[in-house]
Formats: structure tokens, sequence, C-alpha cells
């Protein structure tokens, strides 16, 4: 056994540098303070009601009816039973956040080098360069955290691969296992649909590679390890994968039963997203260079260009007084390209870039061929709409890529890829396997290539660009062609000083490598310079963007919604109702009330088509029958006020007739005209057959004095109590939702059928009863099953699998190749 505990100090060591970094960087996490994320507070707005019920039941709720008239949880950060993954995952997030997402990347890339044999000092260096890699840490400044734990474990995943095809075929099996685990568990399958590609493409890769050695069985052989690997992870997974899946062809991402659009015109019928919403984030091609000149387009949407700017002088033309004009210039429109809206640029680093540069003419072999197909891949489907010829193909043909939006956010897979080339030149520099001359002719190309492009740039920028931004117009109008003109002066400026300061890095880079080949400076030092070097190139820029400033107390974090007015009058009203606020965009209104309003990507689409068709204009029966009982909306003097509608027809009400209609087009137009209170429109062609007593034309007999009334509730139970001296039919102003909700008259279970295209009804006796609607979602029971078989499987093969390597010394702590 090659275990000895001198050999993994060097890596303790390191690992403890990653803590330290993490917590410098995120440090005010260290006085007790939370990173305010624009994100994360419309989370804890939609969430708050299951995190209330969890807090004071002990219990989980997997339906919330805060958001969008009811919705289940399941993406929205449910927890299941049996879910051991997870917590292994929160064990290795024991840092503050976001800190402890910085340290996962860090982690995450340190080991990936490691497996691919690098010297833990250079395996140290491309952590630093991947870890603060500009992108990876605006997404930790907005909130788009399941975003950023899915990158976190990327790494770590073609860790346990890369071992597998190194025939270390065991711990690459549990490696993959437990990475491939905490993938899926950070639940953002958009980030590991986009890993799967660059998978893919090293698969490609190394198949040929095989076919060429002859090893065509080890290729297969790694395969079926991987696959059986991959399978268990899933099973760790069960629940949330089950879920998701159930709910996806009822959510927004599913294929819609309509053909029509709310005015009329005919819909494209797809099974996922419309491609324009699909493509609306689309990188433009000269917008890439930002990987290597941070604000090539100007850098986020909105920048501070400060006092010394054109921008300031501008306003101070136009009257503004100097406090005025300071405040307008910390959010001047500098962005000049063509993306809806652009949080800051994603920059990997002019340091990475040369190095990455200098690794396309220095590494060989199967290793540059898929990182550089990776790199290739992902930046021209990252072009979106500006290459359409590839993007329609896959979203034509490749199966669930139309189910994600923004496609410019595959470009952390060429993130990933870049700085491990990068590394890996620096290790072609340092060893002997090619000769100096060969060593100084890559130098030379990628110092030429680089620092030529940053002189292009600079000395032909008025010929190639124009500096013109898609909301000029509007600023034209606004202020005038002298705003629009000094607008441009600045963005020119800003152009400038990166494009200089990555010419500039690129030529201390380029020194360091130079001195090196001619022996003035130690393999030590170079490490060194370029760790400085590194640090110093993508902190700077991190810290334009996500800084101190971002950090506020954890009460404001914890709460980010105060009750005003309007808020407060209402929940002077304890009955079960909901709340429709005409008044803001956010996930207030969830917060404090059982909402219409909402914000998530993955809303139900029935309710979604009925808020675009009705609600929106605020279709008063509509809005009777989901039980809309207050409407906020801004007075005359902008401050928001309550109206109360009194003519909500209630949580429940007995019906006189059926509209009857074939198909969903029919259905939803049936509600433009519909009296809610007396007629209910039956799809008959899904739910005809489904009734039993209740006549569908013409009318049933209703008593005047019947009555159904809502007695329990709770976001994962309602309680009824009717009477009725004759059958009737109830409609209830709840979202029908089949997989989960289960009706019970008197104790027993009874079928219920969807009416008025998204609400609850059900066929109820003559008399007194109590009616009852449970979520009870068979998938979680299911889903937790197989995740408790699973885990135990896995516990066993772990242990099988550690003591055999163990036994055979085949697990070492050497800290370098």
């Amino acid at each position: 056994m090659n275990f000895s505990f001198k050999k993994i100090i060097p890596h303790l060591l390191v690992l403890l540098a990653f803590v330290v970094a993490s917590l410098i960087y995120f440090s005010p996490v260290l006085q007790g303070k939370q990173i305010f994320q624009s994100d994360i507070m419309l989370y804890n707005g939609m969430a708050k009601q299951q995190n209330d019920f969890r807090t004071n039941t002990g219990e989980e709720t997997y339906w919330t009816n805060s958001a969008f008239g009811g919705m289940p949880t399941y993406l929205l950060g449910a927890k299941y039973p049996h879910n051991y993954i997870k917590k292994l995952d929160l064990t290795l997030r024991f840092l503050p956040r976001p800190a402890d997402y910085l340290f996962l990347y860090f982690l995450g890339f340190y080991i990936l080098l490691l497996v691919l044999k690098i010297d833990f000092k250079l395996a140290a260096l491309g952590a630093l360069a991947f870890g603060f890699s500009t992108y990876l840490i605006i997404l930790l400044g907005v909130g788009h955290n399941s975003k950023a734990h899915a990158i976190a474990y990327m790494p770590l995943v073609l860790s346990g691969i890369l071992l597998t095809f190194q025939r270390k075929y065991i711990l690459g099996f549990l490696l993959t296992v437990i990475a491939m685990a905490l993938e899926i568990v950070a639940n953002h399958f958009q980030m590991t649909y986009y890993l799967l590609l660059l998978v893919i493409v090293l698969g490609i890769v190394y198949l040929i590679d095989a076919y060429k050695k002859q090893e065509l069985p080890h290729f297969f052989k790694s395969v079926g390890v991987l696959v059986v690997a991959v399978i268990l992870s899933i099973g760790l997974n069960a629940t949330s994968i089950l879920a998701t899946q159930e709910y996806v062809g009822e959510s927004y991402r599913g294929k819609s039963e309509l053909t029509i659009n709310p005015d009329g015109s005919p819909k494209e019928v797809t099974n996922g997203l419309d491609k324009e919403y699909i493509t609306e984030y689309s990188y433009g091609i000269w917008e890439s260079f930002n990987l290597f000149i941070p604000r090539f387009m100007g850098g986020g949407t909105l920048e501070n260009v400060g006092r010394d700017s054109n921008v300031y002088d501008a306003f101070i033309k136009l009257g503004a007084t100097p406090i005025q004009a300071l405040n307008e210039v910390k959010q001047a429109p500098t962005y000049w390209g063509d993306q809806p809206i652009v949080e800051a640029p994603a920059y990997v680093g002019a340091v990475v870039i040369f190095l990455f540069v200098l690794g396309l003419f220095l590494v060989k072999g199967r290793l540059k061929w898929w990182l550089v197909g990776g790199v290739i891949l992902s930046w021209l489907l990252s072009l979106g709409k500006n290459f359409g010829i590839l993007t329609d193909l896959f979203i034509d043909y490749v199966p669930l890529y139309n189910k994600f939006r923004a496609v410019s956010s595959i470009q952390v897979i060429l993130e990933l890829c870049i700085p491990v080339l990068g590394i890996f030149a620096l290790v072609r520099l340092f060893n002997d396997f090619e000769k100096k001359e060969v060593k100084l002719k890559a130098f030379k190309y990628a110092t030429a290539i680089t620092a030529g492009i940053a002189l292009i740039f600079l000395l032909f920028k008025g010929s190639l660009f124009d500096f013109s931004g898609i909301r000029d117009g509007q600023y034209l109008q606004a202020y005038g062609q002298s705003f629009i003109d000094a607008l441009k002066q600045d963005r020119k400026a800003i152009f400038n000083a990166d494009t200089v300061r990555s010419l500039i890095l690129v030529l201390i880079s380029a020194g360091a490598i130079w001195m090196f080949l001619k022996e003035k400076l130690s393999e030590k030092l170079v490490i060194i310079v370029f760790a400085v070097l590194i640090v110093f190139d993508l902190v700077g820029v991190d810290r334009r963007y996500v800084n101190n400033d971002d950090f506020v107390s954890a009460i404001q974090v914890q709460k980010p919604y105060q009750a005003n007015a309007a808020d407060q009058e209402i929940l002077k009203d304890n009955s079960h109702y909901r709340v429709y606020d005409l008044t803001t965009g956010n996930t207030k209104p969830s917060y404090f009330h059982n909402s219409l309003n909402g914000y998530t990507a993955a809303r139900m689409k029935r309710f979604n088509e009925l808020f675009d068709f009705y609600i929106r204009r605020n279709h008063l029966e509509v809005l009777n029958m989901l039980n809309a009982k207050y409407i906020i909306a801004p007075a005359e003097d902008g401050q928001p006020q309550v109206f109360t509608n009194t003519d909500v027809n209630g949580n429940a009400w007995f019906i006189e007739s059926f509209k009857a209609v074939e198909t969903a087009n029919e259905e939803i137009l049936a509600l433009d005209s519909l009296n809610t209170k007396k007629v209910a429109v039956l799809n008959t062609y899904q739910f005809g057959s489904k009734l039993k007593g209740s006549p569908i034309f013409g009318g049933i007999k209703l008593d005047s004095t019947a009555s159904i009334n809502l007695v329990d509730y709770k976001p994962n139970y309602l309680k009824y109590e009717s009477n009725n001296t004759n059958e009737g039919f109830a409609v209830f102003s709840e979202n029908y939702y089949q997989q989960g909700w289960q009706a019970y008259i008197d104790g027993e279970e009874v079928p219920h059928i969807r009416v008025n295209y998204v609400l609850r009804g059900m066929e109820i006796p003559s008399g007194n009863h109590i009616i009852e609607f449970k979520f009870e979602p068979q998938v979680v029971k299911t889903g937790s099953s197989i995740a408790l078989g699973m885990s135990l499987v896995v516990v066993l093969l772990l242990l099988g699998g550690l003591f055999y390597e163990f036994k055979k010394g085949n697990i070492n702590t050497t800290t370098s190749a």
C-alpha cells in the first residue's frame, strides 16, 4: 500500500489554502453578513410557504399555494426522504454561502488535474484559474446557486470518467457514482445536460484513439463500468429525478395542447420551449472576445463610469446637478452587445487564454482534442441565433436541447476546458517531452496571436466597431445626440483600457516563459509568477461586479420583503383566498399571500396559458373562479392600493350546467364569456367518460340552499363540508394536478376531473358530506424507496471497493506524476 501521511500533507495544505481564499474573497461572511442575491430573493419569496410549513410542523409539503394559483415544490427546494447524497453535499459545503461554492470550484478542479497526473502545485494553480473565472463568480453574485452548484461538480464527474479510462476501474467507478450523484443533486439539469455534451465529445475522441491503438475492448469495458455508475447515481437521486420527470410534462417546458395564441393567431406547437425564447440570450461573434478582454463590449449592461467620464459631463450639460450626475453614471449603459441583459462579461482571463493558445501548440494527443472539441462545440452553440445552422439542428433534432433557454450559458464548458489545456501547456513547458526549439516556437506563436489580437483591436477599433448599443435609440430620444456621442466615447475608453490591460498581462506572461526558456527563472518561480498574474487578473475583474458592497445583514436576506399598507390590510383576513398584485413583478406577493403572481421558469403550463389569455388582462370572471378576493393596484399617487373583489366565487361552489368542448382551444376560449358561478367548461374528449351521475348536456338540479365550505386548509390538505339535497357537481378554486392530489368523500377515495381549463371538479352525492383533498404524490414514495435501496448498495460497494484498492496498493497519495 502506497499510503503515506506525509504525502497527503501538501494536499491538505492546498485545501486549507482554498478555504482561506474562499473566505478572503467573501470576507463579510466572517462578520455574519450574507450576500444579497437577486435570484435568491425571488426564490425566498416563492419558497416561504413551504419553508414555514416545514419549520412549524416538521413535515414536508410538496405543494405550495403561494404562487401561480398552486404548484408542486419539486423544483423549489423540496426535501425528500432517504436523500443521503444530499447530506454528503451539505457536508462538502461546510463554509458559509457563497464561499462554499467557491471552495467547491477549487476542490473539483484540483481533483481533476490530479487525476490527469499533474503536479499538485500546478493543479492548485489551475484550480484558482477555474474558480475565479468571472462568469462563475457572477453566478454567485446574482444568486444562480443551483447553476454554480452543478458547475462545481463537473470536474469531479470528469475525474471519475478519466480514472476509469486510465484502467483504474474500481476507483473510477466509485468516484463517478458519487460525483455524478452530487452533480444531479445540484438540481440544474441544463448544466448537467451540457456536461453530457462534453462527455460525448470526450467519448468520441477516446473511441477514435482506442480504435487506432487497437484497445476497443478496454474502451467498451470502461463505458460499461461508467454506465453502471451513472445508473447508481441516478438511483441515489431517484426521488428528485422521478418527480421532475413527472412534472416537466405539466410545466411550461412541456408540450402545449393549444394551437392558438392569445390574439387568435396560429401557434407553433413544439415539445419544448419556443425557439425565440431559447435563443434570446445568444452570444455575439465579436462579443466572444470578452473571454480575453473583459469589457470588450462594455462589460455589464450598466456600469459605473465615474465622475471623470464623458457621460458625467453630458448629464451636467443637460442640467443635472453634480449629485444627480454622479447617481446617473453609476448605472451608465456601457454594454453595446446584442443580448437583452448582461450582468458581466464571461471573462476567462488574458493570462489563461495565453496559456491555452500556448497549449494548442505544445500539447498533443487525445487530451488536447477533447478539450479543444469541447471549446469549439460550446462556443458555436453559445452563439445561438448568430449561428443558426447549428443551433436549429440541435433544437430540432438533438433530444432535450429544446428544453433549455439562454444558450449562451453553455460557455461554462469552454470555461472548464480552457484552463485545463492552459495548465497542461505549463506541464509540457516544464518537462522534457519536447525539445527546447519546439517550446520556443510554440511560445512565439502564442505571443504573436494573443498580443497581435490585442494590438489589432487597439489600432483598428474605429474601423471595426461603431460602439452602438441596441437601446441607444431610447437614449437618443431621452437625452439627445450629445449624450450618445459621450456614451460612445466612454465605451471606447473602456475598450481601450481593458485591451491595454490584457496586452500587458500577455506580455508579462510571455516574459516569464521567455526567461524560463533562457534559464533565468526556475520552474517554481514561474509557477509563483503565474499564480500572482492569474489571481491579479481574474480577481481584479471579479471585484468589479461581486465585492463586499453586495453583502448585507443576514436579516435582510432571510426576510427580503416588508409588508406595505396594502399587504397588512389583506393579512387581517384569515380566510383562504388569493391575491393578484399588479404593482410588482417580483415574488413579494408570494411571500405574504396565496398569489396568482410568482417567478419561476418551471410554472405550470396550463396556468401560464390561462395567465396569458385572461389574467394578464384582468378578466373578471377568470379572477372570480380563481378566488382572487384581493387585487393590489397602483393608486393615483403611485402607492399600492387594495381592491376587494366582492364577486369571487369562493373556495368551492355547485354549478348548474356544463359547457361541453372537445379541444384545448375550445376549452380556453370558452372561458371568455362564461358565467363561472353557474357553468363549468368540460373537455368531454378527456373527461366526459369519467362522469357518472352529472348530465353533460342540460341542467343539474341545484338546491338553492346547497352549500360547500372550506373548513380546514394546509398547503397539502383541504377539507370541505357540503350540504345538498340533490346530487351535484362542485368546482374548486384549486389548480388541477392529477399526479398527486387525491380526493376523498367521507374517507373513501373518489375521482375528480379538470374543469375550466385549470380547476378541479367533482361529483358529490346528495346529503351532508366531508370532502378532502390530500397531496400524496406516489412518485415521492416510490423514489424514496429506490433511493434507500441504492444508498445501501452504494455504501457496500464503496466499502468493498476501497478495501480492495487499499489491499492491492492501488491508492497512493503522491503529489506529482
